[in-house]
């Protein structure tokens, strides 16, 4: 059983913001995704702080961090964690986005890359159209109505949550749990209110509105490492096969029989995936002069 996270709170631009923080070492942030929090990594934290630092916080408006201020763009949310670090006295880290948290986690690394050692996108938004028609769904005008009756009764029963929640193709294991969870907390109207402004910022009608992969090429000479469940049923895992390819030198691990949240539902084979892959490679270091000549080969190109 993991231990019992020992939560705290930074001041970040005069808001509130919720983390936990474990370990001693080279700097692991761990970021949710789509109505998450800190909870999502309780599964993995206590065994890779064994020999790091790891950081998890909860996103502006999500959890018990205060509001973004209106602003949930993942541009705002990259630039929170930058300061969060910053704030805590870390000046780089390995960074680990789940989900919308990968869409973050690559916003981070194109706003910040002095401040990025590796990269690690588990199940991540932003590589692809594709995604599941419920947040598609989200994103429609009145959905907030909707969403306000239904995460208020889910608060009472879980369990006919649960039971909608397979139907669209999530498995009654630790995926619908944590979505049902985190689909209760919208009950509350300024965590409503965060969610939908993040889902339109990267979901609409027609599927995900964010696609990194014109940009990857800038990963060169980040240690990079694709973790995906093969039964994804929110994003499909071929976006995962996708990045890959067009990152050269990235590694790729997919979890057989697992859904969503590999880093709840299959724990173990997390942290030794990502261990291995922190054992085996070095940090990135910044160059600007790298930078540059990659931004300019298209220019010449075209």
């Amino acid at each position: 059983m993991p231990t019992e996270l020992r939560l705290k709170t930074a001041m970040v631009h005069g808001r509130p913001m919720q983390y936990a923080e474990e370990g001693e070492g080279p700097v692991l942030l761990l970021i949710h995704g789509m109505a998450g929090t800190l909870e999502n990594w309780r599964e993995v934290m206590e065994p890779l702080a064994r020999h790091h630092t790891v950081i998890a916080p909860d996103l502006p408006g999500h959890g018990g961090s205060g509001s973004g201020g209106g602003d949930y763009s993942l541009g705002a949310h990259a630039a929170s964690l930058r300061d969060l670090l910053i704030a805590l006295g870390h000046d780089r880290a390995t960074v680990v986005g789940h989900s919308l948290g990968g869409g973050i986690a690559m916003q981070f690394a194109y706003q910040f890359p002095e401040a990025l050692e590796r990269l690690v996108l588990v199940s991540s938004g932003g590589l692809g159209p594709e995604v599941n028609p419920v947040l598609r769904a989200a994103a429609l005008p009145g959905a907030d109505l909707f969403i306000a009756a239904t995460a208020s009764a889910g608060r009472s029963v879980g369990s006919t949550l649960g039971r909608g929640l397979s139907a669209i193709g999530l498995r009654p294991t630790a995926d619908v749990a944590e979505v049902a969870r985190g689909y209760a907390s919208l009950a509350d109207a300024e965590r409503r209110a965060a969610f939908l402004a993040t889902l339109r910022g990267v979901v609409g009608v027609g599927g995900q509105l964010v696609n990194a992969s014109d940009r990857l090429y800038l990963a060169a000479d980040i240690p990079v490492l694709i973790m995906w469940g093969a039964r994804d049923p929110i994003i499909p895992a071929h976006h995962a096969e996708h990045a890959h390819e067009a990152m050269p030198g990235s590694r790729l691990v997919i979890f057989d029989d697992v859904g969503h949240l590999p880093q709840l539902e299959a724990p173990v084979r997390f942290v030794g995936a990502l261990e291995r892959f922190l054992e085996e490679t070095e940090p990135a270091t910044f160059d600007v002069s790298a930078w540059r000549a990659r931004l300019q080969r298209p220019a010449e190109a075209a």
